[in-house]
């Protein structure tokens, strides 16, 4: 059994609300937390819920800030706890150009830029213009970073990165670790974003989108045993694709996946275009096995 879209979508997002996407979903204290990019604001925001449906009025946890001369756009982000302090690592965009940048808070409300410059830049050809969208885990004292990289409207790579401080990074030799497979018509164009989990039954378990063109786009899934090499695709890909007429018609972008151990699924969000319009939803599987 694969994804089954959830009949309520989406779950968050409408026309006064406006654009919303590119989300990244966590649970601490038996609560649901959503950072997302919430687009006519220009910011990153935040909202709560104890269901994983209904949420919670946005709030905005960092704003752009066009002094600096990379971020005069901010979007695609990831929040980790550590300790008493939360951890974002963005994307600031400006004149053509991503890049990703680091910020901090203690209260997961107001993050503070930790530096006026990127913590991550384009310094490769295959990076293109841009690096966004990071992902990041915390192991063993090392922070560890999955990233797209190329186009700045839609990039074509995923690539990885290391840190022992969350700021200076050391990029993989090997990079770009996961690219596209022109033989499979869901991502033959190329692929994006990406959320890497790490399981115990499953190694290394990726949700990615997979670009038939640029226009449209689709979920998909990999799993590696160390997260870096050796990636095996799933035969069950594409997992969400459009649905003709509805909210998604048009491209299901940038998933995030949770286990709920209670009910014995998994629950991702996602969001999804039809037309200008962009809002998140849901889709559930039920059963561990995902390969």
């Amino acid at each position: 059994m694969s994804f089954t879209k959830y009949e309520g979508n989406p779950v968050l997002g409408s026309k006064a609300l406006g654009t919303c996407f590119d989300v990244y979903v966590t649970k601490e204290n038996g609560l649901y937390r959503m950072d997302f990019s919430w687009r006519p604001q220009k910011a990153l925001a935040v909202t709560f819920s104890k269901d994983g449906v209904h949420w919670e009025e946005p709030q905005i946890t960092l704003s752009a800030d066009e002094t600096t001369g990379w971020e005069d756009r901010i979007n695609r982000n990831c929040v980790l706890k550590i300790g008493d302090t939360y951890k974002m690592w963005y994307t600031g965009q400006a004149r053509g150009f991503s890049f990703i940048g680091y910020a901090e808070s203690k209260d997961g409300l107001h993050f503070e830029r930790v530096l006026n410059e990127p913590v991550l830049i384009s310094e490769r050809a295959w990076e293109g213009f841009s690096v966004m969208n990071p992902c990041v885990l915390y192991e063993n004292g090392v922070y560890r970073m999955w990233y797209a990289a190329g186009e700045t409207y839609e990039p074509n790579v995923l690539a990885y990165a290391e840190s022992e401080d969350g700021i200076h990074w050391k990029k993989s030799r090997i990079n770009p670790i996961f690219t596209k497979d022109s033989r499979n018509i869901y991502e033959q164009d190329r692929i994006g974003g990406c959320q890497v989990i790490k399981t115990v039954d499953m190694g290394y378990v990726m949700f990615y989108i997979g670009y038939e063109n640029i226009h449209k786009a689709q979920i998909c899934m990999a799993h590696s045993k160390n997260g870096v090499t050796q990636w095996e695709k799933s035969p069950m890909n594409p997992i969400i694709s459009p649905t003709e007429g509805e909210w998604d018609a048009d491209a299901c972008y940038k998933p995030s996946a949770l286990w709920n151990e209670e009910t014995r699924q998994w629950m991702l969000w996602y969001n999804g275009r039809k037309d200008h319009d962009e809002f998140i939803g849901m889709a559930l599987k039920i059963g561990r096995n995902l390969f």
